[in-house]
């Protein structure tokens, strides 16, 4: 987005628009929606939003999305702002796309085209980088009818929004496609390696504690406050994206715990991006406790925490993974709302209310967390005979071996797992 010349970063003057389809099913508020869509637009430091407004559609044009009408009026709102990139909160087929930009005169980028720039922007481990760099490229293979420009990026985004300009490359599905071959092999070493990491931690005895929820829900700052560590925490969506984890000891004579901050999840993420973020996402499929931070001050909570779920059921994270609620920034909340959920709170044992920034609530935030993981890994002996060769190596897998000798009866083993191991075990 900077200019290699001068050394300065070019800021891009952004519209965004949430079409409101009379005929979608779904229930989301238009307006809570594109000031979502504003938020994810202000995550990249590079774009000033400079207008913003939801667009009523009776149902999508198949050309053009919206009709002759609202292309000409709003035509004219972008000149006058000087309006240089559209955002479209929403799908975008990439015939409508190209129409919308030569019709405009602008870029334009849909709700998955942001999410992967923000992706981009934010990857910070060597394997995040590469989930995004191939999330990216199976994105832009279905839209080769318009010029790309990332793979030669000079930045840490995509060049959806910028870059090196809008030179012509051919590029073809053969190209990406080579690409997407050399990127798998380098992510197949990355995995490697952090699955080495992810065993050497688990021969270690202490239980995995991940933090998930919404997007902005506050579970960096959470996350700090319990480790002293300096995560990115910023009010802005999509902050963390790469999983960071710490070593924290519970006060109170509790146990010693590693602490997971994750990537914050969001309503209509593309399904080709919860599977780049799979591998990011490791961590919770393999805690032992689960904490669904929310930010309970949100008007739209209810439907966040729904959204969450969904994702959590899409990741494979089963019911019997323990799991309680964090209700978060009870700060912000008016007097008797703050009251009221505190005292809801009180009530359900699944809910810890607390602010993360004001430190209300901790102590009982740690103390559920400390009830939880009681007895929830335990020493187990186990006699397997020789020809038991498939479970002893999934046992290896786990790495929940502590000590393993040969005998005459076979292999005697001392295992240290959770009640959900112990149960697959039994179930080989």
């Amino acid at each position: 987005m900077g200019d290699p010349a001068t050394g300065e970063t070019h800021v891009t003057r952004a519209w965004v628009l949430h079409p409101d389809i009379r005929n979608d099913d779904r229930t989301r508020d238009p307006e809570r929606a594109l000031e979502e869509a504003v938020s994810l637009a202000a995550a990249l430091p590079e774009l000033e939003v400079v207008g913003a407004e939801v667009v009523r559609l009776p149902r999508p044009h198949p050309g053009l999305l919206f009709g002759s009408g609202k292309i000409a009026e709003l035509k004219d709102r972008m000149q006058a702002n000087e309006v240089e990139l559209v955002l479209i909160d929403g799908p975008v087929s990439p015939v409508q796309q190209r129409n919308l930009e030569k019709e405009w005169k602008v870029k334009l980028l849909d709700r998955t085209g942001l999410i992967l720039e923000i992706f981009s922007d934010r990857a910070a481990t060597r394997e995040g980088v590469l989930q995004v760099e191939m999330a990216a490229l199976s994105y832009q293979r279905t839209r080769l009818v318009r010029a790309w420009t990332h793979l030669e990026r000079q930045r840490g985004g995509l060049g959806f929004v910028g870059g090196p300009g809008e030179t012509q490359i051919e590029a073809d599905r053969r190209a990406i496609d080579e690409q997407l071959v050399r990127l798998r092999r380098q992510l197949a070493k990355v995995v490697k390696t952090r699955e080495l990491h992810r065993k050497a931690r688990a021969k270690v005895p202490f239980p995995i504690v991940a933090l998930v929820g919404y997007t902005n829900a506050g579970k960096s700052t959470l996350f700090n406050r319990l480790t002293g560590a300096e995560v990115m925490a910023k009010d802005m969506l999509f902050a963390t994206l790469d999983p960071t984890m710490r070593r924290v000891v519970l006060p109170d004579g509790g146990p010693e715990v590693i602490l997971s901050d994750t990537v914050g999840f969001i309503s209509d993420l593309p399904t080709e991006l919860v599977a780049a973020f799979r591998a990011t996402l490791e961590e919770v499929l393999a805690a032992d406790l689960i904490c669904h931070v929310r930010d309970i001050s949100h008007p739209e909570t209810e439907d966040q925490a729904a959204d969450v779920h969904t994702i959590l059921s899409s990741l494979g994270v089963g019911e019997d993974t323990p799991q309680f609620e964090v209700w978060n920034k009870i700060d912000l909340l008016p007097e008797d709302a703050h009251q009221a959920v505190l005292n809801s709170a009180a009530r359900d044992d699944d809910v810890v209310a607390l602010s993360a920034i004001s430190g209300e609530g901790m102590a009982a935030f740690l103390e559920t967390v400390s009830q939880r993981l009681v007895g929830i890994r335990h020493e187990t002996r186990l006699v397997l005979p020789y020809a038991e060769g498939r479970k002893r190596a999934w046992l290896h897998e786990e790495g929940v071996i502590e000590t393993e000798e040969q005998t005459e009866e076979g292999f005697v083993l001392t295992v240290l797992w959770n009640d959900r191991q112990e149960q697959k075990f039994r179930n080989l």
